[in-house]
C-alpha cells in the first residue's frame, strides 16, 4: 500500500449517505487517496504527502520569550 513515509497517511474507503424521504439510501463508497509526492529525503527518494512536504520545508520558529503579566505597577517603599 502506498502511503506516506514521515506520517503514514494512506488512502480511506469512504461512503455517503443521502437522506431521501426519511430514510438514508446509502450509496457506493470510493476509495480516497492522499497526495503523494516523491521527495527526496536523506539523499533517497521517498513517497512523501504534501502536507508533510509543507511542514519541512517551512523554517524552524524562533523560541518565544515570555514577558511579565501586566498587572498594577509596584510601588517602592523610600
Amino acid at each position: 500500500m502506498r502511503q506516506c513515509f514521515k506520517c503514514g497517511k494512506g488512502s480511506v474507503i469512504r461512503g455517503s449517505r443521502r437522506l431521501l424521504r426519511g430514510h438514508y439510501n446509502p450509496t457506493g463508497t470510493s476509495r480516497k487517496y492522499p497526495n503523494l509526492q516523491y521527495t527526496d529525503i536523506n539523499g533517497s527518494r521517498k513517497l512523501v504527502c504534501v502536507q508533510c512536504i509543507k511542514t519541512i520545508s517551512k523554517p524552524a520558529r524562533k523560541p518565544r520569550v515570555s514577558k511579565p503579566k501586566a498587572g498594577k505597577p509596584v510601588k517602592k517603599s523610600k
